[in-house]
């Protein structure tokens, strides 16, 4: 077994949603639930298939996302993974409809932070043992990062 480190590739202004699901209506399922919980999202959903033809099946309404989704999820090589990017728009706004799909299995992470993707191959193909999202804690916050942390919500329009 080989076990190597993906980078992931996210688009300036985007996140990324990168999960595990099972079966081929996986990418028109979600690209129904982007486009009735964020109409003004713009994104790109791809999935691949684990048996069959093993394709990489996309949706999408942003040709350039579609695109990189598809790059991500050919370098990542393991089956049934699905890879949502998304601009004009947090995950935080869909990560629950997504969750309650029937088809998904688990959320490896939803973030807009640098990600490298854990894959394990073997003879019989490849799978995604987790993510590095991010980076590692620095320390804990003081109370003035955390008056900028609420500053912050209350700009986005988080919290009032």
């Amino acid at each position: 077994m080989d076990i190597k480190a993906v980078s992931i590739e996210i688009p300036d202004g985007c996140n990324i949603i990168l999960g595990q699901t099972h079966f081929i209506k996986t990418a028109e399922d979600l690209y129904e639930i982007l486009v009735t919980t964020t109409p003004q999202a713009k994104f790109g959903v791809a999935f691949t298939e684990a048996s069959g033809p093993c394709l990489i099946r996309t949706e999408g309404n942003d040709t350039d996302l579609l695109s990189v989704c598809v790059k991500n999820l050919k370098r990542i090589g393991a089956g049934h993974v699905f890879c949502i990017l998304l601009k004009n728009a947090f995950p935080i706004n869909v990560l629950n409809q997504i969750k309650n799909c029937p088809e998904v299995c688990r959320i490896f992470c939803a973030t807009a932070n640098p990600v490298e993707v854990l894959v394990a191959t073997t003879e019989q193909g490849g799978g995604i043992l987790g993510v590095i999202d991010g980076s590692s804690p620095k320390g804990v916050e003081t109370l003035e990062d955390k008056g900028h942390r609420k500053e912050f919500l209350r700009k986005i329009g988080y919290k009032l």
